[in-house]
């Protein structure tokens, strides 16, 4: 059993002044929901989500060794623009992560990162914003311990995202992530991601994602404050169960391409999600009106025509429409002639399945 202590190095066998490495890492879409977590974020419960392939993050780690090693020192650009308003996450993400990389206070850094889908624009950046972060630094680690193992590599940097972002865990390494300990999961962990075990089913290929932008704006109530709700919630435990629960459904699901069964449990998922945040205290709610419109709109062409398009939610108002490649043609008519309207300034993102983080 891998513990945080096997992520503490021993010593470095080589040496570097300088350099620049760059990654992009992607985002990711839960279809088993991580809802509520413990401390040094250790989740609540399993999740299993969707590695996405063009909503990503790039970034590019510039270092070089500096005098002293007081204090950490970086600067933070955003689209090549000083973004101080991001750096006391960074600041926080590396007084955590700093007894894993001993190294962080020898150097400057310079990050430089960028999205490639519109900022503010309601999708969650900070998945795959960490992840590309983590895995720039563990690149430095490797040249520093050249002997490092590839699995190593990505085991360890699925760690360190995890301490900046919970799902960023899942934007690592993969195609159909699972985070969170699980007794038919083999080598699952609360400490990081790993890669869904068993062979996916061929109609998971290529799989779709189109996100409806149905509201840009910054949420009400952050995920931050939202999984600490979950501590005294009424109706956690049992949610907690489910979550194992609907985490074995779905990997017989992926393995046997079980379409209807694949609906069913994404999309109850995605409504205990909000039906958790609903019933939290206090409560609130982050679906917007337009969310329901899009949903039942969804429903209803899914009875009429027996296409297997389902949704799922984040913890805010877009819709992730999902469906499987071959009916997509039909489901982009749908979106264009029935579901753009609900959607703020008539954005929409299609994305698909995607393999993980790349070296650029």
């Amino acid at each position: 059993m891998i513990s945080e202590k096997d992520f503490i190095p021993s010593n470095y066998t080589h040496s570097i002044e300088k350099g620049l490495y760059k990654w992009s890492a992607p985002s990711n879409i839960a279809l088993v929901k991580y809802w509520g977590k413990k401390d040094h974020q250790i989740p609540a419960n399993p999740s299993i989500s969707f590695t996405l392939n063009n909503c990503k993050t790039l970034t590019s780690l510039a270092f070089e060794k500096k005098e002293g090693n007081d204090n950490f020192s970086f600067d933070l650009l955003f689209e090549g623009k000083p973004k101080e308003d991001f750096k006391p996450k960074i600041q926080k993400f590396f007084e955590r992560i700093e007894q894993y990389l001993p190294f962080l206070k020898e150097y400057h850094f310079t990050i430089n990162t960028e999205n490639t889908f519109p900022h503010s624009s309601g999708i969650a950046s900070s998945a795959s914003g960490m992840a590309a972060l983590a895995i720039n630094l563990m690149s430095l680690e490797k040249e520093l311990n050249p002997e490092m193992t590839e699995e190593h590599f990505f085991q360890k940097a699925s760690f360190l995202a995890r301490l900046g972002s919970g799902s960023a865990c899942r934007s690592v390494k993969g195609n159909v992530v699972v985070w969170g300990n699980h007794n038919e999961i083999d080598g699952s962990s609360d400490l990081f991601g790993v890669e869904f075990p068993s062979k996916i089913h061929e109609n998971f290929k290529n799989y779709q994602d189109t996100i409806l932008l149905v509201d840009r704006g910054e949420k009400q109530v952050s995920s931050t404050v939202g999984h600490d709700l979950m501590h005294n919630h009424s109706y956690a435990e049992r949610r907690f169960e489910q979550a194992h629960e609907n985490l074995s459904k779905i990997k017989a699901i992926l393995e046997s391409g079980n379409l209807q069964e694949f609906i069913k449990i994404v999309e109850s998922e995605a409504l205990t999600l909000h039906a958790m945040m609903l019933t939290s205290m206090p409560y609130y709610i982050l679906m917007k009106p337009n969310t329901l419109e899009i949903i039942n709109r969804i429903w209803k062409f899914r009875n009429e025509t027996n296409i297997p398009v389902c949704f799922t939610l984040d913890a805010g108002a877009n819709v992730h429409v999902l469906y499987p490649e071959n009916v997509r043609e039909e489901v982009l008519e749908l979106i264009k002639n029935e579901l753009v309207g609900f959607c703020q300034n008539s954005q929409y993102i299609c994305d698909e399945i995607g393999f993980g983080a790349k070296k650029l």
